[in-house]
């Protein structure tokens, strides 16, 4: 299915698959031979249902040892023999526990299929979701969010933050700057207090010239 398939293509596949079981939608694939499906794309599957397979070539072996190694062992259970001995309607079966854990393998009989032309209608469909084990656990859809959607929301909020903080500082900057230096504000005079300043130091002067003619005269005489 996937064999020689480019590995950019591989790699999407990879994370739609991981999108899709984080939000706990099945997803089923389904090929002749176990080698087609990339190792990534097969580390992701929680059931493996694997019938007979024959070893005719050195490559046939080659898959078959490939297969034994990605089931979960169990005691007494030959994989590598037994995947070559199955007969029609047996399969070797691994799930998750109900701690989402993959079970050892097991040797199981395939229930044959109850396929007909057409869909049910409403009657048969009510009937078959009453007699269903499952019944009441999946009444109600629930999108979860998953583990891509939690890390860009924090992702998202890291950056909100980061911006926020830019804008205080560039703030903080344009009030420094636009806050009035000390003592700048008297450092050049109005044309007022010049003129002011000016008359006093003139009337200061002549003053003091009178008082130091009196003086003098005084001493004189």
């Amino acid at each position: 299915m996937f064999n020689g398939a480019p590995k950019p293509l591989v790699d999407k596949i990879e994370q739609v698959v991981r999108l899709i079981r984080s939000k706990g939608v099945g997803v089923y694939f389904v090929s002749q031979s176990p080698l087609d499906i990339p190792e990534s794309v097969l580390g992701q599957l929680g059931l493996k249902v694997e019938h007979a397979l024959r070893a005719f070539t050195p490559k046939d072996r080659q898959v078959i040892k490939s297969v034994a190694q990605g089931f979960r062992a169990k005691p007494g259970v030959d994989v590598e023999r037994i995947v070559t001995e199955l007969e029609t309607g047996e399969a070797l079966v691994s799930a998750l526990d109900a701690k989402g854990a993959p079970q050892p393998v097991s040797r199981a009989l395939i229930a044959p299929p109850e396929s007909r032309i057409g869909p049910l209608d409403a009657t048969e469909r009510a009937d078959r979701i009453a007699r269903s084990p499952f019944k009441g656990k999946y009444d109600q859809g629930i999108d979860r969010e998953s583990a891509f959607e939690l890390l860009k929301a924090r992702a998202d909020r890291a950056s909100a933050g980061a911006a926020e903080e830019k804008a205080q500082a560039a703030a903080a900057r344009d009030a420094k700057a636009a806050a009035p230096k000390p003592g700048a504000g008297r450092s050049r005079q109005s044309a007022g207090e010049a003129m002011m300043a000016s008359a006093a130091r003139a009337i200061g002067s002549s003053l003091g010239r009178q008082l130091i003619r009196g003086i003098l005269g005084s001493l004189r005489k």
